[in-house]
């Protein structure tokens, strides 16, 4: 999640603007355990950011407001949105007499599974931390996210992790090995609230196996990785939608290692072990007109 950050001078004051890369994320394994008493589900999942990202602009200002504009008209820039309100979070708790003038550029998939709003809301963390000298460490950044979002404390972190709890306990995976990442979300989008109120009226009938997909990635065996590959979630949304079954079956007929859901879906990602294979299956999916959103990635990790 890298940033530039520049310094600028005018007549009356210095100012500093940041911009800064939100990445996307896929779940290459997502498990749900449980449920708290609050309504949080209990998940165990091994999340991976790749290299697909929104672009934010942060600038200060002196009247304290927050401002925010978008290239979609999609996005929200009232204080509904996860942007606002981390800055607002952070004004309240540390006194914070600036403002920020915030411009967001979307490239994420808005409703896709890909945790979009809750990378801007990391990347809101990072950037106001710095521009508004709070001297906070990730951790403490993670610490007041979860309040907000159960996916931002990853997005902050980024890179492979294992996250359970609710999405906040994260525990570093070893670097996901080289692979070509093919992501293609169908013109359909998909509640979370729906798609784990399904969940919840009736049983899981399998896991899984996250440990297993861990070690795979830590062993650097990308095709052990992908016959693990499960998401609880996939047989609720997939059943709704044919979409997705539809993208995952031309992906993999032409060369994925395994095609799967991410998160509640709707989009859906494919593993390729060769760049030829993986441009020839996008190239099939647009053909299809199934996934309007269509992107050739690749894992990305963490910053230094």
């Amino acid at each position: 999640m890298f940033e530039k950050i520049v310094e600028k001078i005018d007549l009356e004051r210095i100012y500093m603007k940041i911009t800064r890369k939100a990445y996307a994320k896929i779940n290459l394994g997502l498990d749900v355990t449980g449920k708290r008493a609050d309504g949080y589900h209990i998940v165990r999942m091994i999340m991976q950011n790749v290299d697909l990202y929104d672009t934010l602009d942060f600038e200060d200002n002196e009247t304290g407001e927050i401002v925010l504009t978008a290239s979609s008209p999609k996005i929200p820039t009232d204080d509904s949105n996860l942007i606002c309100k981390v800055a607002r979070q952070l004004q309240d708790k540390f006194n914070v007499k600036k403002g920020a003038n915030i411009n967001l550029v979307k490239r994420i998939p808005v409703a896709a599974g890909m945790a979009g709003g809750s990378t801007d809301g990391a990347a809101a963390y990072i950037a106001l931390n710095r521009l508004w000298n709070l001297g906070l460490s990730k951790k403490e950044l993670c610490d007041l996210a979860v309040s907000l979002g159960a996916d931002i404390p990853y997005c902050i972190m980024g890179g492979t992790m294992l996250a359970e709890g609710i999405g906040e306990v994260l525990t570093e995976v070893r670097d996901l090995p080289h692979c070509d990442i093919v992501i293609a979300k169908p013109a359909i989008d998909v509640s979370t609230g729906w798609v784990y109120k399904e969940l919840d009226s009736k049983e899981i009938e399998s896991h899984p196996d996250i440990d297993g997909i861990k070690s795979a990635i830590e062993n650097g065996n990308i095709h052990e990785m992908c016959s693990l590959i499960g998401n609880v979630l996939e047989p609720v949304t997939a059943s709704r939608y044919e979409e997705i079954g539809k993208i995952e079956n031309i992906l993999e007929e032409n060369g994925a290692i395994k095609a799967f859901m991410t998160g509640s879906g709707p989009t859906v990602f494919a593993i390729f072990d060769d760049r030829s294979k993986a441009e020839k299956a996008r190239d099939a999916v647009e053909k299809s007109g199934l996934a309007p959103e269509l992107f050739l990635s690749g894992p990305l990790t963490p910053e230094e």
